[in-house]
Formats: structure tokens, sequence, C-alpha cells
């Protein structure tokens, strides 16, 4: 049998994938969805009920009923042929979608995750009302296009905003990263442009450390996360130079809600971002269904590519 990745073609984390999955005797079919439709090529048709046919790629053919597991790992975007217009571009990146696309999101095996899954817990709204209704402690929060709710919002305490979608803002050609930022006094003197989109504001949460969680099926790795700089106090992720990591073990209570939010989002893999208090609560900021984990990994010595290979193989722990 065989597992199906789909990633981007500079992938060390997927490359290393592929090779563990190779020592367990997996075959593995690697596919950059970016290479359709000038590098692949799909023919199936419809019988009892699901697809067969082929998929081919430069390096081989795959057949579809041989697929066992998915690691939708971070696919691109269908790249279409240059000679096309682009109103013919765009009309034949869709059918893409939803036809090779489909086909694949119709594979029933074990998805890493499904897309229709990930889509599901793309919504940041969505993940905190699920969070809370699964026990964990969410910040208070505001979303709003209403200059007068952030200032009201405000008033009870030191408030962070971030973005609701996404990491990063694309601008002429420049990828630029949005990091959580504690809002100062001066910055709710003129809240012009709020009106033109919904924002996210959260109550500041006092943290002793941070601590992302890494979910693969049933195993459950902490790292926490301790910053030696100003900078990466408030968002770490802006000072990964100057950051301290430790093996821990979440409390009862978070371990319980973690095991509902994922049954909920139907997840098998999600990496969550915690919180941990001066206190020692727990605090639930955001999952995301395909995060990295690797920097983790590389740090403490879990052995998180390990546990994806053997779930995309199928070993039961």
């Amino acid at each position: 049998m065989t597992v199906l990745i789909l990633a981007p073609d500079l992938d060390p984390t997927a490359d290393c994938m592929v090779t563990l999955l190779g020592q367990r005797g997996v075959e593995v079919f690697r596919v950059n969805t970016a290479w359709f439709p000038t590098q692949v090529q799909v023919s199936v048709e419809l019988h009892d009920a699901r697809w067969h046919g082929v998929l081919t790629a430069p390096h081989g053919k795959l057949d579809l009923k041989r697929v066992q597991a998915v690691w939708y790992r971070s696919p691109e975007a269908y790249q279409m042929p240059p000679e096309l217009s682009p109103a013919e571009a765009h009309h034949a990146r869709v059918e893409a979608k939803y036809g090779l696309g489909g086909v694949l999101a119709s594979l029933p095996v074990l998805w890493c995750n499904h897309p229709s899954r990930v889509a599901d817990a793309a919504y940041k709204p969505v993940q905190l009302a699920r969070a809370a209704a699964a026990g964990l402690t969410v910040p208070d929060t505001l979303i709003t296009n209403e200059p007068d709710a952030v200032r009201k919002f405000a008033v009870g305490g030191a408030t962070v905003t971030k973005l609701v979608g996404g990491m990063a803002i694309d601008e002429e050609g420049v990828r630029k990263n949005v990091y959580t930022r504690l809002l100062e006094p001066e910055d709710f003197t003129d809240l012009r442009g709020i009106e033109h989109t919904t924002h996210l504001f959260q109550r500041w949460v006092p943290k002793a450390r941070e601590c992302r969680v890494i979910v693969v099926g049933q195993h459950i790795t902490a790292a926490a996360i301790t910053s030696g700089s100003q900078r990466g106090y408030v968002d770490y992720r802006t000072d990964y130079d100057n950051l301290r990591y430790e093996l821990v073990d979440p409390p009862e209570q978070v371990i319980a809600g973690i095991r509902l939010l994922m049954a909920g989002f139907g997840l098998a893999f999600g990496a969550l971002d915690f919180v941990i208090t001066p206190s020692g609560g727990w605090v639930f900021l955001e999952i995301n269904p395909t995060g990295q984990y690797g920097f983790i990994e590389h740090a403490t010595g879990a052995p998180l590519t390990a546990q994806l290979a053997d779930l995309l193989a199928g070993v039961t722990p």
C-alpha cells in the first residue's frame, strides 16, 4: 500500500517523513499540487462508489486504489500554463480544485488532515468557541469593525491584537509577517481603518511561558517555550534565537479538553498554542491543523516525525 504525501518541492520535514516511511517498508508517492496540470495528469472513473484510476507524475504512476493514507502537508496552488489568459487560468484553477481536488478528497482513507477538516478549523472564532465548549480556558476576545467597541473593550485591561486569519500580508511582492502586538494607550487615539474589515482583540494574558502542544493521533507532546527577550515575550515567533524549550506534562483537564477539541474538528494532527500563566494556569490561544512541529522536535528530541510516520503507516501505538 501507499502513503500519498502532498507537499512542496522544498520541504525538509517532508523529506524526513519519506525517509522514515521507507524505513518502515511503506511505499510513498509524493506530489506537489503545483505540478498540476503541466507535470501531473489524472484519469479516473467512478465504479462501486469510489474513483478508480491513475495519477501520473514525473517520477511514476499512482494507482489510487493503493492509497492507504494521505498526508496533507502544505499543498501549493495549482500552476496553470503561461499561455492561458488570466480568465482562462482562473477557470482552469477552479476546475482543478473541484476536479482533481475533489477526487483526492473523496478517497476513503486516513487523512492527516482532510482538507475539509483543515478548512473548518481555520476559522479562529470557531476554534475559540469550540475550545471553550471543550472545557479549555480562552482569553476574553472581541471581533469587530467598530472603533468604539475597541475602546470599550480596552477599558477592561491590557489588550493585544492579532490577525483573524493567516500570518502575513503580501504587498508589492514582499511578504510581511504580522505578529501579536500589545497595544499602547496612544494606539487608541486614531482607529481609522478599523471599519474596513473585522479585527481580533484579546485580553492580554500574563505569561510565565508559552507552550506548543503537538497532537499526533493519541500522542500529545507539550513543549514549554520561554523567551529570553522582551520582544519574544509578547510573541515568541519574533525572536527564535532567544528561546528555551522544555518538555512538560499538561494538566489532565487540559489534555481532556485537547482531545475533545481534536475530536470535534475531526483532526488527526494539530499544533496548539497555549499561555502558561505565572500561577500555572493554561490558556488556549489557537490550533493550527497544518502547523509546524520540526522546530520543537529539533529543540527537544521529541519523536514527532516518527509518531506521524507510524500513524500514516497504520502502526498502532
